[in-house]
């Protein structure tokens, strides 16, 4: 299952564990593990250490093999290609989000 939010282009790691408490804690509880990129809000010391103690386990792409990355990178294209058949300017797009995450979610 996804969850999508419009956010600013640059988030907080605060900002982030709050989008993270009110998108997937409140709904699912604690996942056992989060499919990410490489991003640096997931990458740093402090996510790491938290996802441990939680006891998620936190599935990134190696750097040494940054194809695996599929996963997130698949959902970004096709998320992209929905948004753009229901949105008629990249400013409109995020009221088409619920759609978009029923639409895209199994």
């Amino acid at each position: 299952m996804i969850h999508l939010a419009p956010v600013a282009a640059e988030l907080t790691a605060d900002e982030s564990a709050e989008l993270f408490l009110d998108l997937v804690f409140r709904h699912h509880g604690l996942p056992e593990s989060i499919v990410s990129d490489r991003d640096p809000r997931f990458t740093s010391a402090f996510w790491t250490r938290l996802f441990e103690r939680l006891g998620i386990h936190l599935l990134m792409p190696t750097a040494a093999h940054p194809e695996s990355a599929g996963q997130t990178e698949r959902v970004n294209r096709v998320l992209e290609d929905v948004l753009r058949r229901y949105a008629t300017s990249f400013a409109s797009w995020s009221p088409f989000l619920p759609m978009a995450e029923f639409a895209l979610s199994p």
